[in-house]
């Protein structure tokens, strides 16, 4: 009998590989992404080309307004930082940073992976290029499963032993980039600017454009996705 998995699909580089990644093990895939009040819906139309692409039996898209709390360059009135150096990327947490985000996320995926009687939940969560993020880091990911498996009917009462794979967790941009490109990932269909232009093209300067290219420069291949002119 094949396993079902539930896969945090975001629509970035990052989930796409996660996807793929879950998908070649031979996972059942069932993808999971969040409408929660983000700057803009380009994200979520690549989450749901990258499903359709990849081949996730169910695609579900959960509405959550985490503009009402707020805290977060991508949840408020607050400037997305531009144009800063690798090093500043790497230091502190980032303003970009969405308060419990990760935790709220892999809540509900838990919740649906009960509901599914899946045991394994993926999301893209990675360490090396943006380590500021504390719900990236692998000892966030292990508390997260040992919570899991205490607070679910299913964990209690034996039936499933749930699973957090963070397949992405100790590789760079790079290293991301070619293995999705060899699991046959449509890296156009993705999406990584926190704030597009008007004309629907990526900044070019955010954190995450700017890890982005670097990513596809290390790796020997050309970015697919439109940037605005410096």
């Amino acid at each position: 009998m094949t396993k079902k998995a539930v896969v945090l699909v975001s629509g970035g580089l990052d989930s796409a590989t996660t996807l793929a990644i879950a998908k070649s093990e031979g996972y059942a895939c069932y993808a999971l992404s969040f409408a929660y009040g983000q700057r803009h819906s380009r994200e979520l139309e690549s989450a749901k080309k990258v499903a359709a692409a990849l081949g996730a039996l169910e695609h579900l898209i959960l509405t959550l307004d985490l503009r009402l709390i707020g805290g977060s360059a991508l949840t408020a009135d607050i400037p997305v930082p531009k144009g800063r150096s690798a090093d500043e990327i790497g230091q502190g947490i980032p303003v970009t940073y969405v308060p419990a985000r990760n935790t709220i996320f892999l809540a509900h995926a838990l919740g649906w992976a009960e509901v599914l009687g899946a045991q394994d939940l993926f999301f893209g969560a990675n360490v090396l290029d943006a380590g500021g993020y504390p719900d990236c880091r692998r000892k966030y990911v292990d508390a997260f499963e040992t919570m899991a498996n205490l607070a679910t009917k299913a964990g209690v009462e034996g039936k499933s032993r749930f699973k957090i794979h963070t397949p992405l967790i100790r590789m760079t941009k790079a290293e991301i980039i070619k293995r999705g490109h060899a699991l046959g990932v449509d890296f156009g269909l993705t999406w990584s600017c926190y704030e597009p232009t008007a004309d629907g093209r990526a900044c070019g300067l955010c954190d995450s454009c700017l890890l982005r290219k670097k990513g596809f420069a290390e790796a020997g291949l050309t970015d697919p996705l439109p940037y605005a002119p410096p």
